[in-house]
């Protein structure tokens, strides 16, 4: 079949989203001590080492402790890449396992698959933020100044990193090119972001390149609704993050309904 077939749920057969929602949700509740515990702990460690090294060294937002300044950046940063890693591994082990075809089947259409992907992955994100943000309150306490915008930015981060997964799924088609875009493109948006620093900490040059970088500004965003002050407008944050989820959603939706790289 041509790779420009496009992908139609069967006449007079109920819907497979569901099932398809459930799988993936499963797929990474099933192991949550590697997908949700892993990055909890990664975190944490993050958080013990630079609060250790970094505490009372450096000033950011006047009064915020670096402690805490530093749980935030963490909790998004470990909600990106987990939010990524969902959508891109499950259609990279079903490509070379085989299993594709099963997803291809059902009566299943381009949106259908794209909103079980993306909402198994925003699910797996918040899961993982969540924990974070649980653990980190044994060590200072961190309420929300406006949980409505930290849900919001959540929401929102982890919907771009999925988007971006499920691309990054139907583009590569073995593990080594999976890799490549997320130690080349992922990693370094993400750790260049922000997540350890104030942006006016940085030469000028650097600022304005950050502004560059769509991540910084869902770590801003967050760091908004925690502490009610952040390096940039949270609208102006807002406004980027949410043109990015939209730009890349209709992105995304084309590539599957052309069928792209899903049938052959």
């Amino acid at each position: 079949m041509s790779s420009n077939s496009r992908l139609k749920p069967q006449e007079g057969l109920g819907s497979g989203f569901p099932t398809l929602l459930h799988k993936e949700l499963s797929r990474f509740w099933k192991v949550g001590f590697q997908t949700v515990a892993a990055p909890v702990v990664t975190a944490l460690l993050y958080l013990l080492v630079f609060a250790h090294v970094l505490e009372g060294r450096v000033q950011v937002y006047g009064s915020v402790p670096y402690t805490s300044f530093l749980i935030p950046g963490l909790m998004m940063m470990s909600m990106l890449q987990n939010s990524f890693a969902n959508p891109s591994s499950s259609l990279i082990q079903s490509r070379i396992t085989g299993n594709l075809v099963f997803v291809l089947l059902p009566p299943l259409s381009h949106r259908e698959i794209f909103s079980a992907y993306i909402i198994a992955a925003v699910t797996r994100g918040l899961c993982v933020g969540a924990c974070i943000w649980l653990v980190a309150l044994f060590f200072v306490p961190l309420p929300a100044a406006n949980f409505l915008w930290v849900l919001v930015f959540a929401i929102l981060s982890c919907g771009i990193m999925a988007v971006l997964g499920l691309v990054a799924g139907l583009w590569s088609e073995k593990f080594d090119q999976l890799a490549a875009f997320q130690n080349f493109l992922i990693m370094p948006a993400t750790f260049l972001s922000g997540v350890f620093y104030s942006i006016h900490s940085l030469p000028p040059f650097w600022q304005a390149v950050s502004r560059f970088n769509p991540v910084f500004y869902t770590i801003d965003g967050m760091r908004y609704g925690f502490f009610a002050v952040s390096d940039v407008s949270p609208w102006h944050s807002l406004a980027v993050v949410a043109a990015v989820f939209v730009a890349l959603c209709i992105f995304a939706l084309r590539l599957l309904a052309r069928g792209y790289k899903l049938r052959n």
